[in-house]
C-alpha cells in the first residue's frame, strides 16, 4: 500500500509539473517559429491550468472509468469554486466587474445546464461530446474577439449572436491568413536561414525538453488514474467519489498556484476569470473530449445530486460576484464550509 500511495504522489506530481513545463516549452517555441498569438491563444493559453484535468480525463477515458470522469470534471470545479475561490476571498476580500457576470458568468451556467440535460439518459454520448466541445472552441474564438475590440463590451446575448451567425469562421479566416498575406515573396524562399536561425535560438533544447515535459504528463496520469481505482477498490468507493476528492483536488492545484500569486499580487480579476475559464474548460473541453473517445456512463448519483451541486456552486459563484460587485470574506467562508460539507456528504453515500 505504500508503494501505491508513493506513485499516487509521484503521479500528481509529474501531472502538474509536467503541465507546467509543457505549456512555457511550447510557448516559447510557437513564437520562436512565428505562430501567431492568435493560435497561442487558442491551443495554449486557453487550456493553460486545466491540462491536469485533460490529462487525466483521457487517461481514464482510454480506460473507460467514467466515474473517475465525472468525478474530475465534477469535483474540480466545486473544488475550484468551494475551495480555490474560497479560500482567495478568505485571505483577502475582491472587487469584481460586470463583464465577469454578464459574459463569463452565464456561460459558465449555460455549460452546466446542458451538460445536465445531456446527463440525463445516464450516458454522454459522443455527439453530446461534440457539442461541448464545438461549444468550448466557440467561447475561445469570443473570447479572442472580445478581447482585439475595445469599443464594445460583449455580453452574453452577444455570444449567442456571434455561435447563430456564424461569425467564428470569420474570426479563424481573419486571424489565420493575416500574417500570409502580409509576407512579401522574399521572406518565402529563406526557409532555411530561418532552420539554422531556429536553432542558434535554441529551439532543439525547447523541443526537447516538450516531449519530456509531455511523457512525464502521461505517465503521471497513469500512475494517477491506477492508483485512483486501486484505492477506490481498497475503500470499497465509488470511483466517482474518488474522482471527486482526491482526483479533482490534485488537479486543481494548478489553479490554487496561480490564485496564491494573484493574491498576493493584487490581481483580483485573475483569480476569478482563473476560476470561471477553468471551469468552463472542465466541463466543455475535458468533458468534450474524454466523451469523444469514448461514451461516459453517469450514474445516477450523478445525475440527481453531483452534478446539481455543480451548478448551485456556479449559481452561488455568479451572485457573490454580482452582489455589490464586490466578494467578502464572509462569502469565502461560505463556500469552504459548503465545499466540506459536501465532500463529507459524498464519503458518506459512496461507500459500496
Amino acid at each position: 500500500m505504500l508503494i501505491n500511495i508513493l506513485f499516487l504522489i509521484l503521479g500528481f506530481l509529474l501531472l502538474i509539473k509536467g503541465a507546467d513545463i509543457f505549456i512555457e516549452s511550447s510557448s516559447k517555441i510557437a513564437k520562436k517559429i512565428g505562430v501567431s498569438e492568435f493560435i497561442i491563444g487558442l491551443t495554449l493559453t486557453s487550456v493553460g491550468t486545466s491540462i491536469p484535468e485533460l490529462a487525466s480525463g483521457i487517461s481514464a477515458s482510454l480506460g473507460k472509468h467514467s466515474g473517475l470522469i465525472i468525478g474530475n470534471i465534477v469535483g474540480s470545479n466545486i473544488a475550484n469554486i468551494g475551495l480555490i475561490f474560497g479560500i482567495s476571498a478568505y485571505l483577502r476580500s475582491m472587487k469584481t466587474r460586470r463583464k465577469i457576470y454578464e459574459r463569463d458568468g452565464y456561460i459558465l451556467i449555460t455549460s452546466i445546464i446542458l451538460f445536465l440535460a445531456f446527463s440525463l439518459d445516464n450516458v454522454l454520448s459522443q455527439l453530446e461530446s461534440f457539442f461541448l466541445l464545438a461549444l468550448y472552441f466557440f467561447y475561445i474564438m469570443f473570447l479572442l474577439k472580445s478581447k482585439n475590440t475595445k469599443t464594445k463590451k460583449y455580453k452574453f446575448h452577444d455570444f449567442i449572436q456571434y455561435v447563430v451567425d456564424f461569425k467564428y469562421i470569420t474570426s479563424v479566416k481573419s486571424h489565420m491568413f493575416r500574417k500570409a498575406v502580409n509576407k512579401v515573396p522574399s521572406q518565402r524562399t529563406e526557409s532555411e536561414k530561418k532552420i539554422i536561425q531556429l536553432f542558434k535560438e535554441g529551439i532543439f533544447k525547447d523541443i526537447m525538453i516538450l516531449v519530456i515535459s509531455l511523457v512525464a504528463i502521461i505517465f503521471g496520469s497513469k500512475f494517477m488514474i491506477e492508483q485512483a481505482v486501486f484505492f477506490a477498490n481498497l475503500l470499497s468507493i465509488n470511483e466517482s467519489v474518488i474522482g471527486l476528492s482526491l482526483v479533482a483536488i490534485g488537479t486543481s492545484m494548478p489553479e490554487l498556484m496561480v490564485s496564491i500569486s494573484a493574491i498576493r499580487k493584487k490581481h483580483h480579476n485573475l483569480i476569478l476569470g482563473n476560476v470561471i475559464g477553468s471551469n468552463i474548460a472542465n466541463v466543455c473541453l475535458i468533458g468534450g473530449v474524454s466523451g469523444i473517445i469514448h461514451p461516459i456512463t453517469i450514474s445516477e448519483l450523478s445525475v440527481t445530486y453531483n452534478i446539481p451541486v455543480m451548478l448551485f456552486f456556479s449559481l452561488a459563484l455568479t451572485y457573490f460576484v454580482k452582489s455589490k460587485w464586490k466578494i467578502s470574506r464572509k462569502q469565502g467562508i461560505i463556500v469552504l464550509v459548503a465545499y466540506f460539507i459536501f465532500i463529507v456528504l459524498a464519503f458518506i453515500s459512496g461507500w459500496r
